[in-house]
Formats: C-alpha cells, structure tokens, sequence
C-alpha cells in the first residue's frame, strides 16, 4: 500500500479519532520489543508553547553533533512532518515499513492514528540509533500514547484551558492530567511561572525535582529567537539538565537561534500584502498573536481568514483578538469536529 492507502487504512479500524488510554499501545510496544527505551527521552506536555520548545530543543542538540529525533503533532503540510530524523520529516518508505510492523501483530487491538503515529515513530528511532528522543504530548498527558515511555526529563510548558471535556474544567484538574507524565526520581522542567497548587502537591508527593520558570530559571538574556523567549528558555533550562549527558556549548545554542523557526506559529511571509499563518487555538495561544499585531501595526487594514473546530473555545478566541481586525472570512472545515456557528 501506499502512504495515502496506509492512513485511510488506520483511520478505517477504530472508530474513534482520539480514543485516550495507554492500554492498547502499551500492549503493542511491548510486543515490538519498543520498551523499555534505552535511548534518553524528553516528553513535553503543556496546553502552549509545546511546538516552540521542541523545536529549539531539536535545533540546538542538532547544531552540538547529537542524533536528534522528534515526534510531533499535528502535521501542517505534509503527515511525514511528524516524525523527523536529524531535522528531517521520514520518507514514506520509513513510513510504511513501520506502519506493516505495528500491523503484523497488531490482531484485534483497534489503535487510534495516534497510537499508529507514536508506535511508528519509536521504530524509527530505535533503528536510527539516536542520541536523544523528543516526544510531544498529543493531548494531556496521563493517558496521552507517548506516556507508554519513562521520561529522562518530563516538561510541562504551560497550563491553560483547553481540551477541558476531556482534561477538566480548571487549570488546577488539567495540571494534573499534565502531571501524568512526570517520573519518580526523575526532573522535571515546568516552563509555566504559576503552576496550580496541585500540579505542586503532585511534584512534592512524587519525589520529583522540577525546575519553574521565574523561580529557577528566566528569560532574562536569551539569545535571540523569533519564538517566544518563555519557551526557549524552558528548552534551555531542559538543555541544562542533560547537560551531563549530552554536553552543548553556548556556541551551538547561538547557532541554533540564527536557524531556528517553527511553520505555522507567528510564520510571516513577506510580500506586497504581508501573511501572518498562525495555528492557535485557545485564547492563552492567540493572546501572544494579538500582542504581535498590536506592536506591528499595518498602514493598511488586517484581514482574518478564521477556521476553529466546534470544542475549541471560539467565542473566547474571538474576544481576545478581534480588536486587532478589521475584517473577517470565515473558512468552512470538512470535517465531525466542524461547526457551522460560535
């Protein structure tokens, strides 16, 4: 089969798009031989700031000499961008390959895309013999498929409200299913400078080391970096813990920063009419582009073409940018999550 005939395959045998529990994969791996990983490990949960700190994690131990691979979501694209090896998306064949691994023993067990992604994207790292493994949350964390790995330094980059039907109704219940990727004996990295009073009971009766924003590391001095400078010092402060590990001179941090970006977050494409392409998708995200448009205001007028799935909260997103336009076009989603009114 083909990639595109892979994917409608996978989407065909489980009818539920997110389908949460580590049950299933764990069951999986283990029959891939996938665990436990030997390979150091940084899982990054967090409501925002997930993309960014990834990404400048990747760059900088890609510019000190390490094998790097990253497992990310979702796709902007291209669905090969999930899964990168040494900066790069994997080629279809890559794909495939591990795609028919998972299938062949798979039998009965009904595995969400996910669940397929992360599966496949730990093949493909065992057999590229890397250095360091970054894996992204999906959704929460607890019982989010990457949570099937033990993470050498687990990080929550913030906690905002989102995905609250399925993570809670207040920041104190979504930091906890965040929490669920933390390790006993194992630090930790929180690059939210208020973190609820249970994410920090959760940490105290863990045992676990966890270094805050604000209170052990700031943004203060940061090299440059078109990212926001909370997240790129919480991928430092990361960078710092397995520093023993995987040594990084502050050279190959400044090298990284010249390169280092992330499509889809802020991207601006220079023109006769400039495009701003941002993903953000709970007011805490598009506050940070509001603020954008407010310090670079236009001669002109600013246009929004808006698209948002019915569980997001649209009218909160709305209120908290629509100073910033003049005009706006709604984009209708092909899709069971659309909704035609906010």
């Amino acid at each position: 089969m083909t990639l595109d005939q892979w994917l409608i395959h996978i989407h065909s045998q489980h009818r539920l798009t997110i389908d949460l529990g580590l049950t299933r994969v764990g069951v999986i791996a283990k029959k891939l031989g996938l665990l436990p990983v030997t390979t150091p490990v940084v899982t990054v949960a967090g409501t925002n700031g997930k993309g960014s700190t990834v990404a400048a994690l990747q760059q900088i131990w890609l510019a000190a000499g390490y094998r790097v691979g990253a497992f990310t979501s979702p796709w902007l694209y291209r669905f090969n961008e999930l899964i990168c090896v040494m900066g790069k998306p994997v080629d279809d064949a890559a794909l495939i390959t591990a795609f028919s691994q998972i299938e062949a023993v798979r039998a009965e067990v009904a595995l969400t895309q996910f669940e397929f992604n992360t599966l496949a994207a730990l093949l493909i790292f065992r057999a590229a013999q890397l250095d360091i493994m970054i894996l992204e949350v999906g959704l929460g964390g607890r019982l989010d498929a990457v949570n099937i790995v033990d993470a050498d330094v687990a990080v929550i980059t913030s906690i905002a409200l989102d995905h609250m039907d399925r993570l809670g109704d207040t920041r104190e219940k979504i930091a906890l299913e965040k929490a669920g990727i933390l390790r006993a004996g194992r630090p930790a990295v929180c690059g939210d400078n208020d973190p609820p009073a249970t994410l920090l009971a959760y940490v105290r009766d863990l045992g676990v080391s966890m270094a805050i924003r604000d209170r052990d590391f700031n943004c203060k001095n940061l090299p440059f970096s078109p990212l926001l400078p909370q997240n790129i010092a919480t991928a430092l402060q990361v960078i710092q813990v397995l520093q023993p590990r995987l040594p990084v001179t502050e050279t190959a941090i400044r090298v990284a920063m010249q390169t280092l970006q992330l499509p889809g977050r802020i991207e601006r494409i220079a023109g006769a009419v400039e495009h701003i392409r941002d993903v953000s998708h709970n007011p805490a995200a598009v506050s940070v582009l509001a603020e954008v448009l407010r310090q670079h205001p236009v001669a002109g007028k600013t246009y929004a073409v808006f698209s948002m799935l019915a569980d997001k909260d649209i009218v909160g997103v709305l209120a908290t940018i629509k100073d910033c336009v003049d005009a706006w076009y709604a984009a209708p989603l092909k899709c069971a999550r659309a909704t035609s009114e906010a």
